[in-house]
């Protein structure tokens, strides 16, 4: 039954992560949150080895979480549940879209569905910043300000956002590279 409720969560959020894979972030706060398949801190765990492996972002952070779930089997499941919805929806929308293109609705709903999109995805990049980047399990027990930061991760994120800032023509895999380096040599 867990399987089925998973591969439905998967489907739903296939249906309706509207703007990419980012979109599915809030969507999967959501599961950890209502179901504790995975935690928060997971999440950031999954973007990090979903952003880092090839494909689109979304269809592996599904893999993983059904491969970390049920093993190739739930991976697969996942997969397949996040990504039939996209292709039902392109194939009727594509015959909707060629008759309607000029439609002042459909700009209308595209216009409203962008920034909402954004909207989601800033609030999941958030609550992911938090979790990377303060400890508030620790602050939370000694509530001494010094600990709620976690001064490895600031710095490291302080180092890339210049480098990438300094180096914009850089390749994302070598800041990949870079931070998996750091973190095997600093034990975030």
């Amino acid at each position: 039954m867990q399987f089925l409720l998973m591969c439905w969560e998967f489907f739903k959020t296939g249906l309706f992560a509207v703007g990419g894979g980012l979109a599915t972030i809030p969507f999967l706060q959501d599961m950890a949150n209502r179901y504790g398949w995975f935690t928060i801190q997971d999440l950031s765990t999954m973007i990090a080895i979903s952003e880092s492996t090839p494909g689109p972002i979304g269809v592996n952070m599904a893999t993983y979480i059904g491969n970390h779930m049920y093993g190739f089997v739930g991976g697969v499941a996942t997969t397949l549940s996040l990504v039939a919805p996209s292709v039902i929806v392109v194939c009727i929308i594509a015959k909707i879209l060629e008759r309607f293109k000029e439609s002042k609705v459909i700009k209308g709903i595209f216009e409203g569905l962008r920034p909402s999109v954004v909207g989601l995805i800033l609030a999941a990049v958030l609550s992911i910043y938090i979790s990377s980047l303060l400890q508030m399990d620790t602050y939370s027990s000694t509530k001494n300000l010094t600990d709620l930061f976690n001064i490895k991760a600031i710095l490291l994120f302080g180092i890339m956002l210049v480098f990438y800032k300094w180096k914009e023509k850089t390749h994302p895999i070598v800041f990949i590279v870079f931070a998996a380096v750091c973190g095997i040599l600093f034990h975030f």
